[in-house]
């Protein structure tokens, strides 16, 4: 019988230096979508998938987003005296049960498949799913829930993946397609950030992997990569030259780069108008401003 994935990996060291100053004090992954910080965001995906299990592996200057996931008692006993149950109730969401949650350290920025690594021993030799943060997406049905239930027919390693524009494609892992399952693709192989005009594909790898411990035992090698980097991609691909599937999941929804200021600028618009309260003010604000903009020129 097919393990369950219960346990995932949270990637959180990076120090965020496209958005400075705010990540000066701030880390990004608290940085806010509307009212929600990004992370809050991974972690309801990751519950409606499953996991119970949540694994950040973090670096100097984080203890904000490690402070997020604590009861404010305090708090709490304030919006219980004023009546505010809905907000107590939001903020309640926010708590992780004690046992939940590990932070594990990354002291050196070696790269992706490096931090996974350093969670390895809380993984063990089970399958885990590995979430980016920045990798923020809007779908009716959880991306990774939509990938557990993939995972569940295929087995193998499943990495997330979309097509993008061919010219984008050395910005990603790019899959080399054996077979295309529509949904589901088989890989014969895998590229971390081809050369322009080298892509095998245009189906690029985003931020949400099921993984199998193999991966884990391939990144034991400390091999570099793109950038002289340790990368996933890399481990993955090494995986599939073992005779272990790979595939690839196009998954129902609109990703957000929440990485980059203009992904990030784009999905707090999009979250914005897909809420009741704020759709009305916010449509005719843009509206105004993008008339305003025409006019001027």
């Amino acid at each position: 019988m097919r393990k369950k994935v219960t346990k995932a990996i949270f990637p959180v060291a990076g120090l965020g230096t496209r958005f400075l100053p705010a990540t000066k004090s701030v880390p990004k992954e608290i940085m806010t979508l509307v009212d929600r910080p990004l992370v809050q965001y991974a972690i309801d995906e990751a519950r409606a998938a499953g996991i119970k299990e949540f694994i950040f592996v973090t670096s100097r200057g984080k203890s904000a987003l490690e402070d997020y996931f604590d009861h404010n008692p305090i708090l709490e006993q304030e919006l219980r005296k004023k009546g505010k149950d809905e907000l107590l109730e939001t903020l309640k969401s926010t708590n992780m049960e004690s046992g939940a949650i590990a932070y594990i350290r990354q002291h050196k920025a070696l790269g992706l498949g490096h931090a996974v690594w350093c969670a390895r021993r809380l993984i063990g030799n089970e399958p885990f799913a590995v979430m980016l943060p920045d990798d923020v997406i809007a779908a009716e049905k959880p991306c990774l829930q939509q990938m557990v239930d993939a995972y569940g027919e295929t087995g193998g390693n499943m990495v997330a993946a979309m097509e993008v524009p061919p010219e984008k494609a050395s910005s990603y892992g790019v899959l080399d397609v054996a077979e295309d399952m529509g949904a589901v693709v088989s890989a014969r192989g895998m590229v971390e950030k081809p050369a322009p005009g080298t892509e095998p594909s245009n189906l690029a790898v985003i931020g949400r992997y099921i993984l199998e411990p193999s991966v884990l035992r391939n990144l034991n090698k400390m091999k570099q990569g793109a950038g002289g980097e340790i990368q996933l991609t890399d481990a993955i691909a090494e995986d599939i030259k073992a005779g272990n599937p790979v595939y690839g999941y196009r998954f129902r929804g609109q990703r957000f780069d929440c990485g980059s200021k203009s992904g990030f600028l784009q999905a707090t618009v999009a979250f914005a108008l897909a809420r009741d309260e704020l759709r009305d003010d916010l449509s005719r604000y843009l509206t105004e401003t993008i008339h305003a903009s025409q006019a001027a020129e």
